[in-house]
């Protein structure tokens, strides 16, 4: 994990899920990365014989890429954290594997003070392996 990741979220191993992200001043896409290695703490029993990374696990990866560039782009203050709400439309078309270099496409619908609404995709080389949206409430940590 990079620092920068680090400083944008309050996630820390074993549940840190994004390696870098970046956001174009353009258009505001999102986009971040994600390498799955064969050491991540749910393979011994997802599934001991053949893993396969959890598809909440993708979805909890497009949804930290999101809020690790909201706090990039200074959309939120320092002190707010967000927290999943409800999670819509989730698919999931491929197998994300041990090894599979994760490309996330994020994108915002919706923020305010109190509610982030985002989408997204989550890509293994040009194959689609999952996508989804959801709802994060966002407030102080007393105040969740």
């Amino acid at each position: 994990m990079s620092e920068e990741i680090k400083k944008l979220l309050p996630h820390r191993d074993p549940f840190l899920f994004v390696d870098t992200v970046e956001v174009s001043a353009e258009d505001g896409k999102i986009t971040g990365y994600r390498t799955f290695t064969e050491n991540e703490f749910f393979f011994k029993g997802h599934f001991p014989e053949y893993p396969v990374v959890p598809g909440v696990i993708l979805i909890e990866t497009m949804a930290q890429c999101g809020g690790a560039a909201i706090k990039k782009e200074g959309k939120l203050g320092d002190d707010k954290l967000f927290f999943l709400a409800t999670v819509e439309k989730a698919k999931f078309r491929r197998q994300v594997r041990p090894g599979d270099k994760v490309r996330l496409e994020v994108e915002n619908i919706r923020i305010s003070a109190s509610m982030i609404k985002q989408a997204g995709k989550a890509y293994v080389g040009d194959e689609l392996a999952a996508e989804a949206s959801w709802l994060c409430l966002v407030g102080s940590a007393d105040s969740l």
